[in-house]
């Protein structure tokens, strides 16, 4: 459940229920709502300081992107993440990263090689702290200097364009603290491959990089439902 840690920020050229929108939003796929979670309209209104009304609407709009489900006789849930969901958002993911580093490998810059190395340092950093928050947005960074590197606006687009999809499932996979180690090798791996400039290295690892993230959520998604029918039958 949310803390005090929920908050709009306001943009006074946006409607009061887009703002509202942007922010419950943005706490779906930053991990902050839980999946499953339900979100009751009073509760909302009173955390913003708003009205229902806006409130109301920014969840019918949630649940138009698939973010939210309406249960009957409950009412607004987050919704779960699914193992069919996961391996589209990941499967186009995956070919993606891996078109991007074998690019990379040929276009990327002096300057963008000492980018990688802060990013990379920056991402140890945040495993470091255990701060899920940090390690999600370094690690976004970190593979964000790959996309740069390929010099593709076209490829950007598309990645901008499923970026939050693919940042709600990064959340998820970075929440296995034991597969932390194995994130910093990969990063490491990767990094090698592309300043290296090997294309076959490159999309080898990034493969793997990615195919490691499913197993590990779909093996997280399948504890979860056991905890939850177990939970039932009790």
């Amino acid at each position: 459940m949310l803390e005090d840690s929920l908050k709009m920020d306001v943009n006074e050229y946006l409607p009061l229920r887009d703002v509202v929108f942007k922010t419950l939003r943005q706490a779906i796929l930053t991990g902050e709502f839980m999946p499953g979670e339900r979100l009751m309209e009073v509760t909302l209104a009173n955390r913003l300081g708003v009205s229902r009304t806006p409130v109301r609407e920014a969840i019918r709009k949630l649940e138009l992107e698939g973010l939210v489900v309406m249960v009957p006789r409950k009412g607004a849930e987050v919704a779960r993440i699914t193992v069919s969901d996961l391996k589209d958002v990941l499967e186009v993911r995956c070919h993606l990263e891996e078109f991007a580093a074998t690019i990379a490998c040929d276009r990327i810059t002096e300057e963008e090689k000492k980018e990688f190395n802060v990013a990379l340092e920056a991402f140890e950093e945040a495993i470091r702290f255990k701060d899920l928050k940090l390690i999600a947005e370094r690690d976004v960074a970190f593979h964000d200097v790959i996309f740069k590197a390929t010099k593709n606006k076209r490829l950007l687009q598309i990645i901008n364009n499923l970026r939050e999809q693919i940042y709600r499932y990064r959340i998820e996979y970075i929440k296995d603290f034991d597969y932390h180690e194995v994130l910093v090798k990969e990063h490491r791996q990767i990094m090698k491959a592309i300043l290296d400039g090997d294309k076959k290295a490159a999309e080898q690892i990034m493969r793997t990089h990615i195919y490691n993230q499913e197993t590990i959520v779909i093996k997280n998604l399948k504890k979860q439902e056991d905890e939850a029918i177990g939970a039932k039958k009790k």
